[in-house]
């Protein structure tokens, strides 16, 4: 199928849920890292790991990340997102650092502002004393950002001792550029908004604030529109549910297809008091995909597209999604793998 239109994407990730048995965290933490290793093979830009509390998933990103920076050499790492309530800006800040340094350069930091989720269970455990008036605004993000910068605390006089002598402080591993690649994730206008007067990259995918539209699309054509017109060039990265099963078994296509039959409800209209819309997921062969993502009205407005893998699914499902995209349905973008990419089957 001839591309069409003016897609244009240069830079393709995927989004893995990293889920695991109950019993057997091991396993799925395990089969996760292998995907990231196979996404590195197969040639993918980026590799990106949600972070979520009291499920059988990544718990800690920065901990599931640096282990990954020792199983991979050049894609780039993700995190999308981190719910910021829960953490310290600062010991946040030292985290990723560490992991940007040991992947040398390869982090994307994601994060989300706002009460988190399970807050009734968790803050009690995170936070001392009354947590319901705690901040969970924006200026969190702000006070992160600010720890990556490597501004030195104090006057030009103030040094700490230690064991390697006087030194300046500052937040160690200073890890140089990193600052600059941390994205927001924007599920409304204001958020939008907000990243891109503060400078930050941009993360949307297919959940989304209604804010006067019943339409997905046009409601994140809008969140795009208001993130550029915040006058930032900086990165915006587009993800779908995207479900290709050219080299599957027709049991296998059977069981992607009632996936996505059992989410089609919720896309219909606005859920909840937020009045959250959902994009469809794009299930089915190369050709209709193709199809679909060729009307998308969201496609030539991005360079990024972040292949987000469903949760339920089996390792070897994963492998095949990510094979079947990367060969399949990505270069009829415009996408092209980098001249080093090893092959991979």
């Amino acid at each position: 199928m001839a591309r069409v239109g003016n897609i244009s994407i240069s830079h393709i990730g995927f989004l893995t849920p990293g889920n695991y048995p109950d019993g057997d965290p091991l396993s799925g933490l395990e089969q996760t890292l292998e995907q990231l290793q196979y996404g590195e093979d197969l040639g993918f830009d980026s590799a990106w790991v949600r972070q979520r509390h009291l499920e059988p998933g990544i718990s800690s990103a920065s901990a599931f990340l640096a282990a990954a920076t020792q199983r991979t050499s050049r894609i780039e790492l993700g995190t999308a997102v981190i719910p910021i309530g829960y953490e310290s800006p600062y010991r946040l800040a030292e985290d990723l650092a560490t992991v940007d340094v040991l992947s040398r350069g390869r982090l994307n930091i994601g994060v989300s502002a706002g009460r988190p989720l399970h807050a009734e269970l968790i803050a009690p455990l995170v936070f001392d004393g009354d947590w319901t008036g705690y901040d969970f605004s924006h200026d969190r993000v702000l006070r992160f950002a600010d720890n990556l910068r490597g501004t030195y605390l104090g006057d030009e006089q103030t040094l700490i001792k230690t064991p390697f002598g006087p030194q300046r402080p500052r937040l160690q591993p200073y890890a140089k550029g990193l600052i600059d690649r941390i994205w927001y994730g924007g599920g409304s206008q204001r958020s939008a908004e907000w990243a891109g007067r503060n400078g930050f990259n941009l993360l949307t995918g297919n959940v989304i604030t209604g804010d006067g539209t019943d339409d997905f699309f046009t409601a994140q054509s809008r969140l795009i529109h208001t993130y550029r017109a915040a006058g930032t060039q900086r990165r915006v990265a587009l993800g779908r549910v995207i479900v290709p099963f050219d080299s599957a078994d027709a049991a296998t296509r059977r069981r992607y297809r009632d996936y996505a039959d059992g989410r089609h409800e919720r896309t219909l209209s606005p859920q909840g008091e937020r009045r959250t819309l959902f994009a469809r997921d794009v299930v089915g062969t190369s050709d209709e995909i193709l199809a679909q993502l060729f009307a998308d009205p969201i496609l030539p407005q991005v360079g990024e597209l972040r292949l987000e893998l469903p949760y339920e699914f089996e390792h070897e499902e994963y492998r095949q999604i990510l094979y079947d995209f990367v060969t399949l349905i990505a270069p009829e973008l415009g996408w092209k793998a980098q001249s080093e990419v090893r092959s991979a089957s």
